[in-house]
């Protein structure tokens, strides 16, 4: 009981510790999506050249963080006309190149893991398309087209088929400081909690079991602590692997990050891990049911390759810079609630989500929710 008890005290005790900083995200991450529609999206996903690829991340950033209505997202993208190399590259910024993810990094791990993070995304990106280039082949594209305008259910279908934004030809602060603008802010910004909070609870729990159970002796062995270069190799390879068999997706992988970062694991391999929501068994599987068996090996294969070759490239990049920082220093928030700012900031941000909450509900909301799972995108 003791030793259950302490890990729910570690999980609530980083629950606090991030309360404000995901309040605030979503909160920035809503007024974006408030006013970015999505409808355009498709005539500007056609090909794979780097300025399509840019424009793909600069949209994926803009959209849901949610891992599963990312990929749903995607699928649609790529039936609807968007080249498929586009459309993965817009899913791997919707779940990585978002706000909140950058808020909830800097907060747990410091800036730099976000800097890393924003970075080597980019560099993900740019690797997987290369990739594809080089090995996938057209017979190969053309079955996964065919399984993908099945229309088979993954999974919040409904969530990434919803726009939200509110439209017209009016300024964007205009838009935004309009009664629709308030309303649309608020439904954006309870459905994206609504997609991840099973996975964030889920994160937080694990993260607390683990680095409330599992001995630091386990991790150093497994990371190579003790061994610089060997740990630089390693880390990049096993995060990925770690994040497949958590089967925790989207910004729920990072309370396990600050975990996986205390016990040793590298610079680079923390952020492969977090690349890696995108490889977890249940998205793997959905994966499957969209592309096929085939592509769903070619796109694990591929994403694999790309967020290791990520994960090297960040953690040379920030070594050369002098910007990784102290491993010694790192630690998991364990102080519980305790009147500082921490305490004052998510008394501010809760009374902000509940504003939001209370609009939403007032404006349909529910109706909204139970739509989340919905049909296979038409």
């Amino acid at each position: 009981m003791h030793a259950v008890l302490r890990a729910l005290s570690i999980a609530g005790a980083m629950t606090w510790e991030i309360t404000w900083a995901l309040i605030l995200g979503f909160a920035l991450s809503a007024v974006v999506q408030a006013v970015v529609r999505r409808s355009s999206v498709v005539s500007l996903l056609g090909d794979d050249r780097p300025r399509t690829l840019a424009v793909a991340a600069g949209l994926g950033a803009a959209s849901s963080s949610c891992s599963y209505a990312a990929v749903a997202l995607a699928r649609s993208l790529f039936v609807k006309g968007a080249h498929f190399t586009a459309a993965m590259g817009f899913e791997i910024a919707s779940t990585n190149l978002v706000v909140e993810l950058g808020v909830i990094l800097a907060l747990l791990l410091g800036w730099q893991f976000t800097a890393a993070e924003f970075a080597g995304g980019l560099i993900m990106i740019a690797v997987l398309a290369v990739l594809f280039r080089l090995t996938l082949r057209e017979s190969l594209l053309r079955r996964a087209r065919e399984q993908a305008e099945r229309g088979v259910a993954g999974a919040m279908e409904g969530h990434a088929a919803m726009d939200m934004s509110v439209g017209g030809s009016r300024s964007f602060v205009r838009r935004l400081l309009s009664g629709e603008g308030f309303t649309a802010v608020s439904r954006v910004f309870v459905m994206e909690w609504a997609a991840i909070l099973r996975d964030l609870v889920l994160g937080l729990l694990i993260a607390g079991a683990i680095a409330a159970w599992v001995p630091e002796a386990f991790w150093q062995a497994l990371f190579f602590e003790g061994h610089p270069r060997a740990a630089k190799l390693w880390g990049p390879l096993v995060g990925p692997l770690v994040a497949i068999a958590s089967f925790v997706c989207s910004i729920g992988n990072v309370p396990l990050a600050v975990v996986l970062w205390q016990g040793g694991i590298s610079f680079g391999g923390v952020v492969a891990f977090i690349f890696a929501d995108l490889l977890i068994l249940p998205i793997l599987a959905i994966y499957r049911k969209y592309y096929g068996t085939r592509t769903a090996l070619y796109l694990l294969g591929t994403f694999y390759a790309a967020m290791v070759l990520a994960g090297y490239a960040v953690e040379f990049l920030f070594g050369a810079l002098g910007l990784i920082p102290d491993q010694a220093r790192a630690h998991v928030p364990m102080a519980g609630v305790t009147w500082n700012y921490t305490t004052f900031l998510n008394i501010v941000f809760l009374l902000l989500g509940a504003v939001l909450g209370a609009r939403f509900l007032a404006t349909g909301g529910r109706a909204m929710l139970r739509t989340m799972g919905g049909a296979p995108l038409p």
